[in-house]
């Protein structure tokens, strides 16, 4: 007979959560989450994750739920801690990734009342996630129909819920009671709808009337079934695909380099490359120049391939909602258009000419370019093997790696979802948990937010991070409103004289620093070589990383 808490809301949820092979548990030590503590710890069937920071244990949890996709388990203690959370909550309800949110309360008689770690836990996520529910530990048969519904709704949703959990004292007691004493529920199995065949048909008549077809692919996980229906799509000489690097879906006939080709082509160029039908799969598009773009030239129509009953009209022109995965609706599509994939039409051939222009452009700037970011982020992408998880830090980081093409089979991920820089660290550290060969790239300001993120003992040894330190948010720099205001530089920039010599020396991690090409170029097989977690920081702070970044793009469209 195993160990168990004498709570059986506690016993509930382990049994349950075992039921459906969800074994991950990111714990934050505390007192009054001490009965699922011992739930979880005294079962060897879940993997548990201590980690004292909540905000970045919840950063963890999604990371590891990104790569799984499937649900991972977050426990902690009453009060404030389970505020910290919340940025990671909303991460994954915008980037749709399922989280279980396991809290422990006080007794609901003492909210308000003056009791010590006690606030108003009931519902604190509702705006932000799918399901929200505080137990009764009286009513304990009922406890496990809402258990398995919360359950349920992650898997299906793929977002977060919150189970609430209020323990009364004492809480360390244990009892050694089979779980049989707890129903057995169905397997969840989340599946895609199918299109019906009405509506099919009536989508099928405005696909072969469209004269120029654009899909445009958002944050999305690598799927080689969706990779292969896109090449056969390719094949349609209306059709163009464009896509950002964390769509995990690059390839040569697409335009992979959104910003590069629109970024400044005047109104009349743009309203040529405007589609007809825009197909959008995926979320959570970077390019802010795309939004302007279709925002501005709007398409005739515009589906959103997604199944979600939150519904994105990122570009203020949607007309259909097509409510399956894009997988689903591709293998429909094809299916009745397979003899008709090449109809007449330029709009492909517009496209791949000035990308074509474009590229060659971009190479011949890179070939004579000072040192800074741009360049850096250039000799990342030819020097990093195939096959790494690229984890990218929000802001300037990610923005610079839409720029660049990356080796095969190498798959990309950010926070993308609030596009917050609060948790990419840690994001990266979760992710990492899978053993893939990890490399996390980030900006100063975003790396030194997230510092706790190192502070655990989960660090793989193939984990690496590159710290571009350019002294700031040298983004705003860029930005023409910020750029032009006296308060650039300590309320916009924020400029420091930071690096991460102290921090790798206290979380035990290798370091080193270098400040121009020739080091980056002699450091960088070590960096990359050894087998154990590592810091590599590239400090371009001396440089005027935005004046080079201007004369890219004017180089490109002068």
């Amino acid at each position: 007979m195993s160990v168990h808490s004498d709570k059986k809301s506690a016993r509930q949820l382990s049994s349950l959560l075992k039921q459906q092979n969800i074994t991950d548990i990111v714990i934050s030590p505390g007192s009054r989450n001490a009965p699922l503590i011992i739930e979880f710890t005294n079962q060897k069937e879940f993997n548990n994750y201590s980690i004292v920071d909540e905000r970045s244990a919840a950063f963890f949890a999604l990371g590891m739920a990104q790569q799984k996709q499937k649900p991972v388990v977050l426990v902690c203690t009453s009060g404030s801690a389970l505020l910290n959370y919340y940025p990671a909550v909303a991460e994954a309800f915008y980037s749709r990734i399922p989280l279980i949110i396991a809290s422990a309360d006080r007794p609901q008689k003492w909210v308000d009342q003056g009791e010590g770690q006690t606030i108003r836990q009931h519902e604190v996520f509702k705006k932000h996630s799918y399901y929200n529910v505080t137990l009764d530990e009286n009513s304990t048969n009922k406890n496990e129909e809402i258990i398995y519904e919360a359950i349920k709704t992650a898997i299906e949703k793929k977002g977060p819920v919150h189970i609430n959990m209020p323990f009364d004292e004492p809480l360390y007691n244990t009892t050694e009671k089979d779980k049989k004493e707890i129903s057995t529920f169905p397997p969840i199995v989340s599946q895609d709808s199918i299109v019906a065949e009405e509506k099919l048909q009536e989508l099928l008549k405005k696909w072969k009337n469209a004269g120029k077809i654009m899909i445009l692919a958002g944050q999305l996980p690598p799927s080689e079934i969706l990779s292969k229906q896109l090449q056969k799509l390719d094949e349609d000489q209306r059709l163009i695909i464009l896509t950002e690097n964390i769509s995990n879906q690059a390839n040569e006939k697409f335009v992979n380099h959104i910003d590069q080709n629109i970024f400044l082509l005047d109104d009349h160029k743009l309203a040529e490359f405007k589609p007809d039908l825009l197909i959008t799969i995926g979320r959570n598009f970077i390019s802010k120049k795309l939004k302007k773009f279709l925002r501005k030239h709007k398409p005739k129509q515009h589906w959103h391939i997604e199944q979600t009953d939150i519904v994105p009209d990122t570009f203020e022109a949607l007309t259909e909602h097509i409510n399956t995965s894009p997988e689903m609706f591709f293998s429909q599509l094809l299916f009745l258009i397979y003899d008709r994939m090449n109809p007449p039409g330029d709009y492909k051939k517009k496209w791949l000419d000035h990308k074509k222009l474009q590229r060659e452009k971009h190479t011949q700037f890179l070939q004579s370019a000072p040192y800074s970011d741009l360049k850096v982020f250039d000799f990342l992408s030819q020097n990093i093997p195939s096959g790494y998880m690229w984890q990218w830090g929000n802001s300037s980081s990610i923005r610079y790696a839409q720029f660049f093409d990356y080796p095969q089979k190498s798959t990309h991920f950010s926070n993308r979802g609030t596009s917050g820089i609060d948790g990419s660290g840690s994001t990266a550290v979760g992710a990492a948990q899978l053993h893939t060969p990890t490399v996390f790239i980030t900006g100063d300001i975003s790396f030194f937010y997230d510092s706790h993120a190192l502070w655990n003992k989960y660090i793989p040894d193939n984990f690496k991070i590159i710290l571009i330190n350019n002294g700031g948010g040298d983004i705003f720099n860029f930005i023409p409103g910020p750029a032009n205001t006296k308060a650039l530089d300590e309320f916009f920039v924020t400029k420091h004289n930071l690096d991460a010599s102290h921090l790798s020396k206290m979380y035990k991690l290798d370091y080193t620093k270098v400040k121009n090409m020739d080091k980056l170029s002699a450091a960088f097989p070590s960096f990359l070589s050894k087998n154990k977690p590592q810091i590599l920081e590239i400090d371009t702070r001396e440089k005027k990383n935005h004046e080079v970044l201007k004369s890219y793009f004017d180089f490109l469209f002068q």
